[in-house]
């Protein structure tokens, strides 16, 4: 095999690692026991995903075939997305937060021949619409004891377990050795690899196609964009694989480059998990780094007195620092001196409860807010900004390790072209690849739209939809509103979010909201206004700090009432919103809110699996008390 990876197919990439950079013995996956993490080597891993391919050979399941997973992030995962690639089955990425009758439109409109399902909650909901989807032949459990979740034959033929397909395709192997080889060797860089479902903010889910091509020449381009990633690298992996910014940025970055995986347990374990992996990179989204943000503040400023004066001397140390850096300067003798006492006492404390060995995080899948990304410079965090789409395979642009303009979301990278266009006479503002880069470039907004091998081959089935969004001149039009800034690239928002007020001027939500979330009280908030004469908000207080400030209890958060109407705690929101609104131009500002009892969440329909607010479906569930809004006494100035 060559080691020029440039038209390596996905499978490919795995064995060549396994071939000339790790030996079997090497640990690949780190999978949490019960008690620590155990390792799981590359021998053990290719053992597994040979008997995944000969079972799979075995019932007649042939290239272009799809085969669902819904599945969390697990060793188990990898291993049958590796043993399907093999035989250049398409991998259907379902997201297990997804609805029932979303999970039952993915495998109809995919027609999905088996699904591998992750645990009980999930089998579960395959029990409730497996006789609906007719195509569907196996149902692959990673647990053993499915047994006792149904009654009755109508499935019991349907379902297997994992443990089974690997005894029986373990006994195949040896037979179907050279065929499945031929099956390997026949898959092509522009087969298509994988259909990952957008989440439907407006509408029914899109299949988007993806190819062997696009994923392979997305994770050379960010290898080469960030060079510092070495084969001795430990991820530790919790967005979902079934999203295509993990998929890439941890999964095939550690399958290119022979980096070490972990998995975290869950969301609620994942600060132990860090501190039992002790990793060096992790993929995150913006609401952690909030989150964490927020707990810092708090931690560092709760207590008073000269603790907290020590916490805040040394924030501000750390931005003289981080701002010296920027301006192309070294820090000097006296800055330098207060900056190894601001690490001793404060941030060497911070970095330990991630580790201690991050050499960086990488944030995507939404916008930071600068004030996050630059509390994290602050304090020594490197934390590097990307931006893409599922159509993008995805990432379009990313910071580079040596150099951050917060706010953006870095430099174009190698082999796509980003340009700028005027929404409405389609006019090209600005144009920029990564070899045209320049640090002092500047631009005016525009659409954003793309050109590269990372552009999906489009829609599955949905070719009016492809049409859409590639023009005729094979641009994709991302939908998103951006410039370039000091040659980096910064979002503004969504062409779709944008409100236009009664007056005619325009609002981008997302700046907007990220100026109010510097509150240290607000968890989320979602802007209204279009076509109304100001801007009102509904908000969600920060819960935590809600219980303690008001000594609540939970009995308080599950009233029937769904919004909350103290006017004392909305006092206390809008002495926030007073403050913060001094940042905007007066047409951003909140002039009125309410207060939302509970966050916006997945399960109820408000939030994507991307964590985006589905606006349409907010507005129409709240319009009552919308209306209320633009017909009661204005609270916020």
């Amino acid at each position: 095999m060559s080691t020029n990876t440039e038209n390596f197919t996905i499978p490919q990439l795995l064995r060549h690692v396994a071939t000339y950079i790790h030996s079997g013995d090497k640990t690949f996956m780190l999978r949490r026991g019960k008690t620590d993490y155990e390792p799981i080597t590359y021998k053990e891993t290719f053992e597994k995903i040979h008997a995944v391919s000969a079972w799979l050979y075995s019932l007649g399941i042939k290239k272009g075939d799809k085969i669902a997973l819904l599945v969390e992030n697990s060793p188990e995962w990898v291993i049958f997305d590796q043993g399907l690639q093999t035989l250049g089955i398409v991998n259907v990425s379902i997201y297990p937060t997804v609805p029932e009758h979303d999970v039952e439109y993915i495998l109809n409109d995919s027609e999905a021949k088996i699904i591998l399902v992750g645990n009980h909650f999930l089998f579960k909901k395959i029990l409730k619409i497996h006789q609906n989807c007719p195509q569907l032949a196996k149902i692959v459990t990673v647990f053993d004891d499915y047994q006792k979740l149904y009654e009755g034959d109508d499935i019991r033929e349907k379902v297997i377990t994992l443990q089974e397909v690997y005894n029986t395709g373990k006994g195949k192997y040896a037979d179907l050795k050279n065929a499945i080889e031929i099956e390997y060797n026949s898959i092509a860089p522009d087969d298509l690899a994988s259909l990952i479902y957008t989440s439907g903010t407006t509408g029914t889910p899109k299949g988007v196609m993806l190819t062997h091509r696009n994923f392979v020449s997305n994770v050379t381009a960010c290898l080469e964009q960030i060079p510092v990633i070495t084969s001795d690298e430990i991820f530790l992996s919790f967005l979902p694989l079934s999203h295509v910014f993990e998929r890439t940025a941890t999964y095939m970055v550690c399958i290119k480059k022979g980096c070490t995986m972990a998995f975290a347990q869950s969301l609620e374990a994942l600060g132990k998990n860090m501190m039992e992996v002790q990793p060096t990179i992790m993929s995150c989204v913006p609401r952690l780094l909030e989150k964490i943000h927020e707990k810092a503040l708090k931690n560092g400023t709760s207590a008073g007195g000269l603790k907290t004066k020590i916490f805040l001397w040394s924030l501000s140390i750390g931005k003289q620092v981080r701002e010296t850096k920027e301006a192309g300067k070294t820090p000097g003798l006296i800055l330098s001196i207060k900056h190894a006492i601001a690490t001793k006492l404060v941030f060497s404390k911070i970095k330990a409860k991630t580790g201690g060995r991050l050499k960086f995080m990488l944030s995507g899948g939404a916008a930071l807010p600068q004030n996050v990304g630059e509390f994290f410079g602050d304090i020594g965090i490197r934390c590097l900004e990307g931006y893409g789409l599922t159509e993008t395979s995805p990432v379009i642009g990313v910071s580079e390790y040596h150099r951050q303009v917060f706010g953006t979301v870095g430099r174009v990278v190698p082999g796509v072209t980003v340009a700028l266009q005027n929404p409405d006479t389609k006019e090209i503002v600005a144009q920029q690849t990564h070899e045209s880069f320049n640090e002092t470039f500047e631009s005016g907004e525009g659409e954003i739209i793309v050109k590269g091998p990372n552009i999906m081959k489009g829609y599955w089935n949905k070719p009016e939809e492809t049409a859409a969004v590639i023009d005729a001149d094979g641009w994709f039009h991302t939908g998103d509103v951006g410039k370039f800034h000091k040659g980096y690239l910064k979002i503004t928002d969504r062409i779709k979010n944008m409100l236009v007020n009664s007056f005619g001027k325009n609002v981008y939500p997302t700046p907007v909201e990220n100026t109010y979330l510097k509150s240290q009280k607000i968890d989320q908030i979602f802007l209204i206004g279009d076509k109304r004469e100001y801007i009102t908000a509904i908000i969600v207080p920060v819960k935590e700090t809600l219980m303690e400030t008001f000594n609540l209890n939970e009995e308080f958060f599950s009233q029937n009432n769904q919004f909350i109407e103290d006017k004392e705690i909305t006092d206390w929101i809008g002495q926030d919103l007073r403050r913060l609104s001094n940042e905007l131009a007066k047409y951003e500002r909140v002039k009125n809110f309410t207060v939302k009892r509970n966050p916006f969440t997945i399960d109820s329909g408000e939030l994507t699996p991307t964590m985006k607010t589905k606006r349409r479906i907010i507005e129409s569930k709240y319009k009552d008390e919308i209306e209320k809004l633009y017909h009661s006494e204005v609270e916020a100035d």
